[in-house]
């Protein structure tokens, strides 16, 4: 059985992620990210399914933490607020740790139509996960389908300002404050003319 090094992953990773901000995501194959990494393609599948998997991996991880979360809300919390709160969570106990490579990723990813369709297919899969986790707490279907889209809304469009250069706000407070932003405009009422 092979022996991969330590911090195999996090080398391939930031190879992958240099060279598409660099050259962009198209141009860059997996023979110069392990060439830059000083690896070999088998420990690059070792580790990822695809290029695009760098771009998005651990995914599969923060959802289900997400969906954790969402199930532990206190009962009587409403399916939107309980979705929020489990994306907040992930954000501070995960993605927070990433702050620093969120510019690079955000960067990279607008760059590449690509990554941009791979992106609306993991935020569908999210939304389903995190409607999931709002039918387990007793949600009706139509309830938590459009909660779990709208939680993904407020997330992206948080994450979208957390990403950007020169953003001191965490990714927790941008998710309340678009989920307040939110949820003000849907209260108020627009005055209509005859």
């Amino acid at each position: 059985m092979a022996r991969w090094e330590p911090g195999t992953f996090e080398r391939l990773r930031a190879a992958a992620l240099t060279l598409y901000d660099e050259q962009g995501f198209e141009k860059t194959t997996v023979a110069q990210i392990t060439e830059r990494a000083g690896m070999n393609r088998r420990t690059f599948f070792h580790h990822f399914a695809d290029k695009r998997e760098v771009v998005f991996a651990g995914q599969d991880q923060s959802e289900e933490f997400i969906a954790a979360e969402i199930r532990n809300q206190p009962e009587g919390t409403d399916p939107l607020h309980a979705a929020v709160a489990g994306l907040a969570a992930a954000a501070d106990q995960i993605y927070e740790q990433f702050r620093d490579g969120a510019v690079l990723l955000g960067r990279v990813i607008a760059a590449s139509p690509e990554l941009q369709e791979r992106e609306l297919v993991k935020r569908s899969t999210l939304a389903a996960r995190i409607a999931a986790a709002l039918r387990e707490r007793g949600t009706a279907e139509t309830a938590a389908t459009v909660a779990g889209w709208t939680a993904v809304a407020i997330f992206f469009v948080a994450r979208n300002q957390w990403n950007q250069p020169g953003n001191e706000h965490t990714l927790a407070d941008l998710i309340t404050t678009t989920l307040q932003e939110f949820l003000s405009a849907t209260r108020s009422t627009p005055s209509r003319t005859p």
